[in-house]
């Protein structure tokens, strides 16, 4: 059985240098809570990484979509979609994708004073289920201005900023109640409430059958009052969204193609650029490249 660590199709990664590191850890604003590696693998088939040397950094990852395990100590356990688990220092540890569905994660290395305790119980894994008054669109935009801050610059000033908004991450999901009740609810109008579902889950594939049942309506109903309201069937009106993320993501990353289609829940670049062009009339490229020929 193939077994890969890393290389996947449209994963983004940053490993810290160790000069960069030694600054954190007497920086007396960034030691506190501080990130060594930090990265994401859409789709990661084969994934599979054991440690049988045991690190000093805690493990955060965080799926998105598909599946996968891990085993810490003499316990395993399952990983799905909308779960995060936590993976303490000094120990031996594996975790994997699943062999038919494989993970989407988001995954961090960290270290510092405060860490141990926005680890605390976090060995299990946790729900973090889409919902009415969710906020996980906006911890994924946290997450990659965390990253592109980081890639872009290892200024120390961009070094706080990345690692204060770090804080802000985990916090949200140690604090997940908190968090949420800052945006409150979508209220009951079932077209906000379905649209705010795709909002959360825009880097994955859904069904209408999916959407339906967390409608609470039949798919013919639900069919029916969207194109009532909005003249789009709900999986037009969840592709209209994906690509005015991918517009956002032309317009303020460097993201590869491949990235991008992948951040959305898209496996195929070409059927990406397809959707792409048909919806706003232009290619990605054309897009993005529209902006330098102003």
């Amino acid at each position: 059985m193939m077994r890969l660590k890393d290389g996947f199709k449209g994963e983004q990664c940053i490993v810290l240098p160790k000069a960069i590191t030694n600054i954190i850890e007497r920086d007396p604003v960034a030691s506190s809570l501080y990130i060594t590696d930090i990265g994401y693998y859409p789709k990661a088939r084969h994934h599979y990484r054991k440690r049988t040397v045991p690190i000093e950094e805690y493990v955060f990852i965080y799926c998105v979509d598909g599946k996968g395990w891990y085993e810490s100590g003499d316990t395993r356990y399952d990983v799905g979609t909308n779960q995060y688990f936590i993976l303490p220092p000094g120990g031996t540890h594996t975790y994997a994708a699943d062999e038919n569905n494989p993970w989407t994660i988001y995954w961090i290395h960290f270290k510092g004073s405060l860490a141990r305790y926005y680890a605390s119980g976090c060995t299990r894994p946790l729900d973090v289920t889409p919902g009415k008054a969710s906020r996980i669109s906006a911890r994924t935009s946290l997450f990659d201005e965390i990253f592109m801050t980081l890639k872009n610059s290892f200024a120390i000033e961009s070094i706080r900023y990345a690692m204060a908004s770090f804080q802000h991450y985990l916090a949200s999901l140690r604090y997940i109640q908190q968090y949420r009740a800052v945006k409150g609810n979508t209220g009951n109008d079932i077209v906000e409430i379905v649209a705010h579902y795709f909002a959360e889950n825009i880097e994955r594939h859904l069904t209408l059958a999916e959407v339906a049942a967390y409608s609470g309506l039949s798919a013919s109903r639900l069919s029916a009052v969207f194109k009532e309201r909005t003249g789009h069937s709900p999986l037009n009106y969840f592709n209209l969204m994906k690509i005015r993320r991918a517009c956002e993501l032309l317009d303020n990353t460097g993201l590869k193609l491949s990235q991008i289609s992948f951040k959305l829940g898209i496996d195929d670049q070409y059927y990406f650029s397809r959707l792409f062009s048909k919806i706003m009339g232009m290619s990605p490229k054309a897009y993005r490249n529209r902006l330098h020929n102003k």
